[in-house]
């Protein structure tokens, strides 16, 4: 086993053990509900990084598969035929394939015009929404809640098993995202988004391959909205509103998209901004707008981003300063008196390299 992936599942397992140890050391009910909120928009902006940071395709309709999941898991779960976990996986499935079909449009085009075809078919989610008020309860969203089920013994109606099950699938997530981007596929994403023609030239299939990632980041922003769902106990046509996906840029924007937990970053610092500024004033944009700016012209970076190159020149500075350790030199020693003198060495030939 690689000391990478070692390295991914001890950190995963601590950032698993501080979420769920939060509750415990703050007892506060208000606290635990704004962490599975960030766990829900956390996972968005994670796997919008997948398509902006690491592939270098910027999506304006990527919150059409986060209301995707959301939906599809409260209508399974409202037919009383599945279970969570079944409920769950199938959402996902139908979630990927609805990603899957729209990608294959999509990723044909570049800049621009991929940015502005999903936000196109966003839209189009999101008319559907509102219009099919049989299926999606229209304006409304979902009607009569999600109901959360009894399985394998675990009961989600307790809060504080409720927090650990979206524990469970933040971190999960977040940590197969990692493994993603760190695998031979993270790299030729990488290598596609700085030289996609290098990368038609060396045999890599550039349509297919930002299709899958299409495809994944799709797939992992529906247990965001699945977890949102189970927490709002229903699904609503803002999860689908191109708002929600200015928001997961925004939170791109702010952590940064170099570093891997950048975005997570930036939801956090986004719902901190929502969660206090809207308590002191009603100019909540006015707010972010300020904050968005200090972020481009002074950080010129995400707030990740430039802590991080901040460590690392630092380090490179101590290096620097740090002095090689010096090696003891061997002195030739002196002959004795009336020792016979030392052969001179032969020349050393030439070697052909």
């Amino acid at each position: 086993m690689r000391r990478g992936l070692l390295v991914d599942l001890a950190v995963a397992a601590a950032a698993f053990a501080v979420i769920v140890a939060l509750p415990v050391i703050f007892p506060s009910p208000a606290l635990r509900d704004f962490v599975i909120y960030v766990m829900a928009y956390g996972l968005l902006a994670l796997s919008l990084n997948l398509l902006t940071g690491y592939t270098g395709l910027v999506s304006f309709g990527h919150a059409a598969y986060f209301a995707s999941g959301a939906y599809a898991f409260g209508l399974l779960m409202q037919s009383g035929a599945f279970s969570v976990p079944v409920a769950l996986v199938l959402a996902i499935a139908i979630t990927a394939l609805f990603a899957l079909v729209v990608g294959a449009i999509c990723v044909r085009l570049t800049e621009i015009y991929f940015a502005f075809l999903t936000l196109a078919f966003q839209m189009l989610f999101h008319s559907v929404i509102l219009t099919w008020v049989s299926l999606t309860g229209g304006d409304q969203g979902l009607m009569g809640g999600i109901p959360r089920t009894r399985f394998l013994g675990i009961d989600l109606r307790d809060p504080t098993t409720f927090y650990v099950f979206c524990a469970v699938l933040f971190v999960g997530s977040a940590l197969v995202l990692r493994l993603i981007t760190q695998s031979p596929f993270g790299y030729t994403l990488r290598l596609i988004r700085d030289n996609p023609q290098r990368a038609a030239f060396l045999g890599v299939n550039v349509n297919r391959v930002k299709l899958l990632a299409f495809v994944l980041a799709g797939t992992f922003a529906s247990v965001g909205g699945i977890i949102l769902a189970l927490f709002a106990s229903g699904a609503y046509p803002e999860f689908a509103f191109w708002t929600t996906s200015g928001e997961a840029i925004f939170m791109v924007m702010l952590g940064g998209t170099q570093v891997f937990i950048g975005p997570l970053v930036g939801a956090i610092t986004l719902q901190t901004l929502n969660h206090f500024v809207t308590i002191y004033t009603e100019h909540y944009e006015l707010v972010l707008g300020i904050v968005i700016l200090v972020a481009v012209l002074g950080l010129r970076r995400g707030i990740a981003d430039f802590v991080w190159e901040k460590m690392d020149d630092a380090s490179r500075r101590s290096a620097r300063r740090t002095p090689p350790p010096r090696t003891a030199e061997v002195l030739p020693q002196a002959p004795r008196a009336g020792a016979p003198a030392a052969p001179k060495a032969a020349p050393r030939q030439r070697e052909d390299l």
